[in-house]
């Protein structure tokens, strides 16, 4: 099967975040097909319209870093019942000026981890509304609210609950052949 390149975004921008945890280890997991690649948005101004005409250089590299990969793989926290911020602020850019939405027509999935039982469930929705404005093809199915408790994942990305491992590497495999159906249906350069 073809390689697909794959930019996956951090929602939390604190370096000790459970979701960085999360986020590793689904590049760990994940077929060798998916080059994953983490697309960083903490340097990014607060968006406004009055950027539109001139984008300041953080925001161009952020936009052209989105429109570089085929697929997109949000992995976010859920502050306040929805995504965090800067999460939404870097999805701002990247969909700006109007005409320009680097999600456009790329498929996309979504996953979070959280110490609440029901893990990061308010925010993926709030998110998933977000896309759908942005045209981004989503992964429904397999779901993943995955509830943190201390060690279920280390610093280095290694997962060390068997059953937790093995429902990643299937998420990360059904991920995989979402993008391959979406770029079937929906070529990126059509």
């Amino acid at each position: 099967m073809a390689k697909h390149k794959v930019g996956y975004l951090i929602g939390s921008l604190a370096k000790g975040s459970i979701n960085r945890k999360l986020a590793k280890a689904l590049v760990k997991l994940a077929p060798p097909e998916l080059e994953l690649t983490e697309i960083p948005f903490k340097d990014l101004p607060l968006y406004s319209y009055d950027y539109d005409a001139n984008f300041p250089p953080v925001a161009l590299e952020f936009k052209e870093a989105i429109a570089s990969v085929q697929a997109v793989l949000f992995v976010t926290p859920e502050y306040n019942r929805s995504i965090p911020g800067g999460l939404k602020n870097a999805i701002d850019w990247a969909s700006r000026p109007y005409g320009k939405n680097s999600f456009s027509r790329k498929p996309s999935a979504v996953i979070g981890t959280s110490p609440g039982a029901i893990a990061t469930a308010v925010a993926q929705q709030s998110l998933r509304s977000v896309l759908s404005f942005c045209n981004a093809p989503q992964m429904n199915s397999p779901e993943a609210y995955i509830q943190f408790t201390p060690g279920l994942i280390t610093d280095d990305g290694e997962v060390t609950v068997e059953s937790t491992k093995t429902f990643l590497r299937n998420y990360m495999d059904q991920f995989h052949m979402f993008i391959a159906r979406v770029l079937q249906v929906l070529p990126p350069d059509a």
